[in-house]
């Protein structure tokens, strides 16, 4: 489907099951899409666990192309936040259920710009891998409990989420052990999904 998102016109995947008890929207990490096998294993798990979900894109199809440009859209994050934001918003709208937000890498950065712009709406974040610390001082405002899921082996984005919980309320961290940044390693991204739906079966 496309959805509008803060004037921009966004693809997006959906998948809402019978009688489903929450929603959770994705929000995708630098280069990385709504396409993504890992995002797309983990939405599979959540749909099982009686969880809809939404894989948006937070980049137009222009936007996507592959030039200096694009690098900086894929950091920008108070771009993406805003429409995320408009994301939540639109899901809100469309189905009146519990909502937790799920983002990877730099997504993570924007879900709790997003949690934090939107106390109400969002009742549970997971971060896969995520660099939370580039949300800034939208950490201390995230009130949605909120689960950090990182690879033992991923040194830096260990650290940088350890410095992130600091700062943030409700926060837990999971490590994954002998993990790397992608969780590529046999049984990894397993762990994070089945992680993601116990963590989003207890909160929304």
């Amino acid at each position: 489907m496309r959805i509008e998102a803060a004037g921009a016109i966004l693809a997006a995947d959906q998948v809402i099951p019978a009688n489903a008890r929450g929603v959770v929207l994705f929000a995708h990490g630098s280069g990385s899409s709504r396409r993504s096998p890992r995002n797309i294993q983990v939405a599979e798990v959540l749909q099982a666990a009686g969880f809809g979900t939404v894989l948006a894109d937070l980049l137009t199809a222009d936007e996507e192309v592959r030039d200096a440009r694009t690098a900086e859209l894929r950091f920008d994050i108070a771009m993406l936040a805003g429409r995320l934001v408009a994301l939540v918003d639109w899901v809100r709208r469309q189905h009146p259920l519990p909502l937790g937000l799920f983002g990877a890498s730099t997504g993570a950065a924007a879900a709790l710009i997003a949690a934090a712009r939107r106390p109400a709406d969002v009742g549970a974040v997971v971060s896969r891998g995520g660099r939370p610390d580039l949300a800034g001082a939208a950490l201390a405002e995230v009130k949605a409990p909120t689960l950090l899921i990182v690879g033992g082996a991923d040194e830096t984005t260990l650290n940088l989420n350890r410095q992130a919980m600091a700062t943030m309320h409700g926060a837990e961290l999971h490590i994954v052990p002998e993990a790397t940044h992608l969780f590529p390693e046999p049984g990894a991204l397993e762990a994070v999904a089945d992680q993601a739906a116990a963590w989003f079966d207890t909160h929304l």
